[in-house]
């Protein structure tokens, strides 16, 4: 995952000169000199086209006020301002004054809550793949960019705007998914990427320039702000960069925000269940609730066990190997409840199928292809296999852990207790029916043994008269 940080750090190495003389060779034929790196890349081509208004991605945070004022002088356009509520915990009204503050028209500025949808279109429709990047990560951050992106456009088209812009950084994965999305949606859309673009690649230069243009920093950026970047929405909370950096540095206990540590959990389990209508959770303990409800519960109930940790380091799409540490309590639950109500609700084959492809739906979510053609043919494959997964799930949450201690569907549980039983089933299964289904799905092993064991033989038949020549 990645976004922007809160400061940035730059190792500006300058460019080395050949110690190699060169070959006596004609002029027009002389060896081609090494690129040297120009002090900072300029946005020639995207200025050239003129651009007269830009819908920004916009937190209200001291990065995004920078980017906003440099968008102003730099490209002498309109600027829009785009804020969504995700669930970051955050208050996002502030944003509005920001904007005001900074000359945006009222009309310009845009704070939606989209809690609702992240879950409903975007979270829920990932965990019925059972999503898991590299085995681990629940890919909070990778599934909340398409939602930003497509709302970036809708505004844009509303707006007439010809070009969005982001916040994130050249080195990260945000980069590309916002404007895969933005491509797949608008694909004659302009983008704008300050950090591909600026020279503000220290923190020092950021601060200066915030200073020059009466952009407030609070005293905790000045000083540094946070060891770490953080990034939150309703799904989950990152942190990385910093000192988070040295993959060897454990993490300090104060860092985590939406869980305990397992070791001052409870001391007494907790058994919650879970109702389930076609893959999505629509209930807890009985009780509705809507998909944004339903993760906002099952975040507190999972961070009051310890539940939903992660210390990772995984490959970037650009890349470069990144370490991260994610809380993700609801989204923990919702895995482990999902796959034990489709134990009993999906064939085997089916089951094995979804299990093949969940690593190339992951990485498709995580590289940003949300809007890509292969993920929405694989999300009809997934949705269409969900329609049998209806049920309710037991889970007990204790200190970090989380057990299923009962599964449930009354009308689609493929579970038969006639025929699993080990009493009597009364003729339902013939138990000598597997010696038949032994043999047969032995019979290439047995031939492969008697090959082997013919070609030893003769190995060793042949090793004989070349023994006796030898004395």
């Amino acid at each position: 995952m990645s976004k922007t940080p809160k400061t940035a750090k730059v190792a500006a190495k300058p460019a080395v000169k050949s110690a190699t003389k060169p070959a006596a060779k004609p002029a027009a034929v002389a060896a081609t000199p090494a690129p040297v790196a120009k002090p900072a890349a300029q946005p020639v081509a995207d200025k050239a086209q003129k651009i007269k208004k830009v819908v920004l991605a916009y937190s209200g945070g001291l990065d995004t006020s920078i980017i906003l004022k440099w968008l102003q002088d730099e490209y002498n356009c309109e600027v829009v301002t785009f804020t969504a509520d995700i669930g970051q915990g955050e208050e996002i009204e502030p944003a509005r004054a920001k904007a005001l503050k900074m000359g945006i028209k009222p009309e310009n500025i845009h704070i939606e809550d989209l809690r609702e949808e992240f879950v409903r279109d975007f979270v829920f429709p990932m965990f019925r793949a059972n999503a898991l990047y590299e085995g681990e990560y629940l890919l909070g951050t990778s599934i909340a960019r398409p939602l930003i992106a497509k709302r970036l456009v809708e505004i844009a088209k509303k707006s007439k705007a010809d070009a969005i812009s982001h916040g994130a950084t050249g080195k990260g994965n945000d980069q590309v998914r916002f404007e895969l999305g933005a491509y797949a949606l608008m694909p004659g859309v302009k983008v704008i990427a300050p950090w591909r673009e600026w020279d503000l690649l220290s923190r020092e230069k950021l601060l200066a320039y915030a200073d020059k243009h009466g952009i407030p920093v609070d005293f905790k950026k000045r000083k540094g702000g946070a060891p770490y970047s953080m990034d939150a929405n309703l799904l989950h909370i990152s942190y990385e960069g910093g000192v988070l950096e040295d993959p060897s540095f454990e993490p300090e206990a104060n860092m985590w925000r939406l869980t305990v540590s397992p070791e001052k959990a409870p001391n007494k389990a907790e058994t919650i269940e879970l109702t389930y209508v076609k893959g999505d959770v629509v209930a807890i303990n009985g009780v509705k609730m809507s998909p944004a409800q339903v993760l906002t519960k099952l975040n507190e109930l999972g961070g009051k066990h310890g539940i939903g940790r992660l210390d990772k380091v995984e490959n970037r799409y650009v890349g470069m190997k990144s370490r991260g540490c994610y809380e993700t309590p609801g989204g923990t639950i919702l895995l482990t409840g999902h796959r034990a109500i489709e134990s009993i609700t999906l064939d085997r084959e089916v089951l094995a199928l979804k299990d093949d492809l969940m690593p190339r739906y992951a990485r498709l979510v995580y590289n940003g292809y949300w809007f890509s053609p292969e993920r929405e043919l694989l999300q009809g494959l997934i949705d269409a296999s969900q329609a049998t997964v209806n049920g309710t799930v037991k889970l007990k949450l204790y200190k970090g852990t989380i057990m299923c201690t009962g599964r449930e569907s009354r009308t689609d549980s493929l579970f038969d207790m006639k025929i699993s039983t080990f009493d009597d089933d009364g003729g339902a299964y013939n138990q000598a029916d597997a010696a038949g289904f032994i043999k047969l799905n032995a019979l290439r092993l047995r031939i492969g043994a008697n090959v082997k064991a013919a070609r030893a033989a003769g190995a060793k038949a042949s090793a004989k008269p070349a023994a006796k020549a030898a004395k």
